[in-house]
């Protein structure tokens, strides 16, 4: 009985042990646009902000776009993890005209964080190196505001969490031996943002604006992963 249990409790064991899965890290660059979206609110001092903004990218400007994952992947090709990407949105010269703010951009990131859920398919394409895979999480956006109304003396610059955030993935990884991959894949990031723009100090009594807009973010991002 007692060499049976020892056996039992043995399986469990290995079941257990982070050995019987995967730790896989992912690092990739890429091309990244954000869609126009409306942003409503105020300017310090409360003059209103009701408008289309034309967002850009600029993927390639510094600091630039990048991202990376972390994945714990299961004998189910299941895998759980976390991933933060910097995505960055540039309000365009006539929305910075049309609203009366100097500058207005996520410049330092739009940083989103999330825990993802990931499915993969190791053998789809049968004598291949290639898998599919597919992925989604929801967390958190954290982007660095870097805004300054026009006359003020002062400047918003600073990180805020300013809501939640969804990400899909689709994507495609070419394994090159045991341990390292290529990957290329799909991005989409949808966050929902209640930014703060500080009040002027140079203005007593003034309040803080507020602007609020979803941004929905869209990459093709090419890395390298490594498993063990």
């Amino acid at each position: 009985m007692l060499r049976y249990a020892k056996s039992a409790l043995a399986a469990l064991v290995l079941l257990a042990s982070p050995a019987a899965a995967e730790i896989e890290l992912s690092l990739y660059l890429g091309w990244q646009g954000v869609s126009d979206s409306r942003g409503s609110g105020t300017l310090p001092g409360g003059a209103p902000i009701n408008r289309k903004f034309n967002w850009d990218g600029k993927p390639f400007d510094a600091p630039i776009y990048y991202g990376g994952r972390a994945m714990w992947w299961n004998t189910n090709n299941i895998g759980f993890g976390v991933e933060g990407t910097h995505t960055k949105a540039y309000a365009s010269a006539a929305d910075l005209a049309a609203t009366g703010l100097g500058r207005f951009e996520l410049s330092d990131g739009h940083n989103i964080i999330t825990a993802n859920v990931m499915k993969r398919w190791p053998g789809f394409f049968k004598g291949s190196n290639f898998t599919p895979y597919l992925g989604a999480g929801v967390g958190l956006a954290i982007p660095h505001v870097d805004a300054q109304v026009v006359g003020a003396t002062n400047r918003t610059y600073d990180y805020e969490q300013t809501g939640i955030a969804l990400r899909g993935i689709a994507g495609m990884k070419y394994a090159l031996n045991d341990r390292w991959a290529l990957f290329g894949e799909y991005q989409i990031t949808w966050s929902d943002n209640d930014i703060t723009l500080d009040a002027d100090p140079a203005v007593a009594g003034q309040l803080p604006g507020r602007l609020s807009t979803e941004l929905t973010t869209h990459a093709i991002n090419f890395g390298v992963s490594y498993s063990f």
